[in-house]
């Protein structure tokens, strides 16, 4: 597939999918993961709201799949890969807040390449993996450390990443890219707290499609998110954490307290 990037975006109280072109979106009919069939209307991307670029996603993650990142979570280097699930209800879009949640005390960010499927995959072979991708778009798996540490101790890893809006994505979908050579950055309020290379991935994006799709059918809108580099840190209330991947743009959102009913 040639190079693209495809928004998903509401206006007028509408969702819509779009292919940016300079400073407007070619409105398309229907979703891209079925078919790539322009309509008439020309929408501006300064009057549009940018979604999550899929509409509530099976989310997939991988841990420990960079060696740096691994060598400072002081654990052993996988020898399978260490997959995990986030809720659709995890997602959200660009410059829509984290919520940082009533009661947390750790809560990191944490940059990804995240890979979007555009086929049903079942049984797919390394070398043909690559053919079942749609696009690829920033991710940030948002993880509560605390919880997370308690759940892994039992061997178990769920409910620390998967608090509502911890799966920022977006800012749009980047198609015909080379997964193999991209560079993660991720700043927390403008300083620069993570920069890796997906060259270092431990299971390149070819191997986690196939890995999974042994054990599990991928559908077109499932999302890969591929692991991160080493720098995660810590965020609070008030903060602003981008994810860039040139190719792709910038993901940003701020961070801001749960207010739960009183």
């Amino acid at each position: 597939m040639s190079t693209m990037q495809i928004a998903r975006y509401s206006l007028a109280g509408r969702v819509h999918h779009g292919i940016l072109e300079g400073d407007r979106l070619r409105r398309l009919e229907g979703s891209p993961l079925e078919q790539l069939a322009e309509a008439s209307a020309r929408d501006a991307l300064a009057e549009v709201t940018l979604l999550c670029p899929v509409e509530r996603p099976r989310i997939f993650g991988a841990a420990y799949n960079y060696k740096a990142h691994t060598q400072e979570s002081g654990k052993n280097e996988p020898t399978i890969p260490v997959l995990f699930m986030k809720p659709s209800t995890a997602a959200t879009g660009h410059l829509q807040p984290i919520v940082y949640p009533e009661g947390g005390e750790i809560v990191h960010y944490e940059g990804e390449l995240t890979v979007v499927i555009g086929k049903t995959a079942r049984y797919v072979r390394e070398q043909d993996a690559l053919e079942y991708v749609f696009g690829y778009t920033c991710g940030n798996d948002v993880s509560d450390r605390v919880v997370q540490r308690r759940e892994s101790s039992f061997g178990c890893l769920l409910a620390g990443k998967a608090y509502d809006t911890f799966a920022p994505m977006g800012p749009l979908i980047t198609t015909g890219l080379d997964p193999a050579g991209l560079t993660v950055t991720t700043r927390l309020n403008g300083e620069v707290k993570q920069q890796g290379r997906t060259s270092d991935l431990v299971y390149p994006v070819p191997s986690l499609i196939a890995y999974l799709s042994r054990f599990i059918t991928l559908l077109p809108g499932d999302v890969i998110m591929t692991g991160t580099p080493a720098g995660v840190g810590p965020i609070q209330a008030g903060d602003v954490v981008e994810v860039e991947i040139p190719g792709i743009g910038v993901l940003s959102n701020p961070v801001v307290a749960e207010r739960l009913p009183r």
